[in-house]
Order: C-alpha cells, then sequence, then structure tokens
C-alpha cells in the first residue's frame, strides 16, 4: 500500500487516458469455468440505499445487465464504513466475480481487501485514481460535467433576476465539476449571472437542504440547482424552477423541474463486464465511460416545459451536444470548490 492512501487525503486529477487503453499486465484472467453464455456473477455494496440518486444510477445498470443475461447481481445496501471490507470479503470468498461499490470513505481499507483477492475484479467509485500495485481494482467516478454545462444553459435562459441559487451536499470533486460545469453553461445567456452556492455537509439531509435554499431564494434567487433532495421542494413551495441532477425528478416536480443532468452508469458496468469476460480487466480509470459521448450522461427530457423554454438557449443545446459529442467542444473539468458570485 503507498503512502498516498494512509496519508491526508489528497484528491485526484482526472486521467485523460482511455481506460481501455490501461496496460493488460497483471489483469484478471477470464474465469475458466465461465463459458461465454454463463452470467457474470457481480455483487455490489452500498452504504446508502439504493434509492439514493448517486447509488442507483449503478444499480439501474446492474439491474438492466442482469435482464440481458449478462450478469447475475445481488447487493448490500446501508453498509457502514465499519463493516465495507468485511462485506467485500464475504462477497469474494463466496465466489463473486466482480464486485463493484463506492469506496469514497474507506479507500485504504478497500484497496487492502481487494489485494487479498487478486482473482477477483473489483470495480470502485473513488476519489483516488487506479494503482497499478492492485492490478484488480479500476475506479470510476460520475464525470457527468458534459450534461450539467448542458442543464445550465437551460437554467440561464429561464433566470429572470439574473440570480441563481446553488444547494450541495460537499465540496468534493464529484460535486465541484458538475456545480462549474452548470455555472459554465449559465454564463453562455448570461455573462453577468450571479450564484449563491453552500454545501449543507450532508448526503442526505432534506430539510437542511430546502431551508438553505429557501435563504437563497430571500437573496433574490429565481431558480436552484438541487444537487441534494430537499431543494426542489423549496423551489415548488416558492413557485419558482429547480435544475436536477444525476436522476430525472421532473414527474415528482412537474411544474417545478425544467432540466436535469442524468447519470448513465451503463457504458461503464458494460466495460467492466466485457473486460472480465475477456480477461482483460485491470486496474484502470473508467471515469471517460461516464462522457456524453461515451453515453454516459445525457440532458433527460424537457416534458412538461415542452416550448417554454427560450428557442436560443435550445438551438445552443443542440449545436454544442453535437459538438461535445464529435470532440470539437470540451467542458472544462474543475474540481475546485465553487464559490458564491
Amino acid at each position: 500500500m503507498t503512502n498516498e492512501f494512509k496519508g491526508a487525503v489528497s484528491r485526484r486529477q482526472f486521467l485523460a487516458t482511455s481506460a481501455a487503453a490501461a496496460l493488460t499486465a497483471g489483469a484478471v484472467a477470464a474465469p475458466s469455468r465461465l463459458m461465454a453464455s454463463e452470467p457474470l456473477k457481480v455483487a455490489g455494496i452500498y452504504t446508502v440505499p439504493v434509492e439514493q440518486q448517486w447509488v442507483s444510477r449503478i444499480h439501474v445498470a446492474a439491474l438492466t445487465a442482469q435482464d440481458r443475461g449478462d450478469i447475475s447481481y445481488t447487493y448490500s445496501e446501508n453498509t457502514s464504513n465499519s463493516d465495507y471490507s468485511r462485506v467485500m470479503r464475504e462477497y469474494a470468498e463466496q465466489g463473486y466475480q466482480l464486485i463493484i461499490g463506492e469506496i469514497f470513505g474507506v479507500e485504504a481499507e478497500a484497496r487492502e481487501v481487494a489485494a487479498e483477492y487478486p482473482d477477483v475484479a473489483f470495480l470502485m467509485g473513488s476519489s483516488f485514481k487506479e494503482d497499478p500495485a492492485i492490478p484488480n481494482l479500476s475506479v470510476f467516478d460520475n464525470y457527468i460535467q458534459d450534461a450539467s454545462y448542458l442543464s445550465g444553459i437551460i437554467a440561464g435562459a429561464m433566470s429572470k433576476s439574473g440570480n441563481i441559487g446553488m444547494v450541495g451536499g460537499f465540496p468534493i470533486p464529484e460535486v465541484n465539476r458538475l456545480m462549474h460545469a452548470f455555472m459554465a453553461g449559465a454564463r453562455e445567456m448570461n455573462p453577468e449571472m450571479k450564484f449563491q452556492v453552500s454545501f449543507i455537509g450532508s448526503w442526505f439531509d432534506p430539510p437542511k437542504a430546502k431551508e438553505t435554499a429557501f435563504a437563497m431564494v430571500e437573496n433574490g434567487a429565481d431558480i436552484l440547482y438541487a444537487e441534494r433532495f430537499g431543494v426542489s421542494d423549496a423551489a415548488k413551495e416558492k413557485g419558482l424552477l429547480a435544475i436536477g441532477n444525476v436522476i430525472d425528478t421532473q414527474s415528482d416536480y412537474p411544474e417545478t423541474v425544467v432540466a436535469s443532468a442524468i447519470w448513465h452508469f451503463e457504458p461503464t458496468l458494460d466495460a467492466a463486464i466485457a473486460a472480465v469476460k475477456g480477461g482483460s480487466f485491470t486496474a484502470a480509470d473508467y471515469g471517460m465511460y461516464s462522457f456524453m459521448k461515451e453515453g454516459g450522461c445525457s440532458l433527460a427530457p424537457y416534458g412538461t416545459f415542452e416550448g417554454k423554454i427560450p428557442q436560443e438557449a435550445l438551438d445552443l443545446v443542440a449545436s454544442r451536444t453535437a459538438a461535445i459529442k464529435d470532440g470539437s467542444f470540451t467542458v472544462a473539468i474543475n474540481d475546485e470548490e465553487p464559490k458564491s458570485s
């Protein structure tokens, strides 16, 4: 184990190289007992309920792969950080060939477990890059800055006050990069746009998120960026608009949520399944599979807001989407903590 994981936590920089181009030395061999048509045994380990927005995208992708017959899938939810390593070992001992989850709070411990089971592939959400010394552990994150940028264009066009409130959980790269991309999109429509940015210090505290959003409304915000649950409730009560994140909540807030940046975990998981079955799974960063050009994110349908969004914004979204997909336009990745204007 390197000192990087034992010492103070330093946030990683995204690797621009494709996971598919990673070195295959030390790759997890394809299970000899696994026939081409036989489902891969996959286990998910989650620290929150599978309904939680971020984890729900991983869970949905796994269920989709299971429905196709590519994997057999089981999972543990609400796993505490203190139990995470134990659950990893249990699944590894039970013969699961691919274990997925999120190790943000147990980086060192999880990597130690992975090193103990070199024949098991681990695909884990992580704030660190892959470690070549642990070739059977790959990392990922939700790099959905492309879709966040597009949602910002919509918000910028819909705001009349030129003041947007943004409520997040924690100022970590996984949140910061999406906020920065959203802000950049909003400035495309209004270069003078003002932003109120606040973090509630929790991944799930709807009442606190709601109260924080109320304060932003009092300070002139007429659109709210809902990185956490509770913000859209505040917008609904005040008769304002909101922008969603990771999942599409418009069906719950049909008159409130204009647009949402959606994360699709399917490309990430499918790439890992193929690598394990092909015997080429090795330490790599799968973050690039969340990019729009890889099918990893999208802007949710406008639904009830069809015909209510300025055409100028729709045209820019369409042109930028095409440019993002063909590589002629790149949304910047900025992991630094965003600040209020």
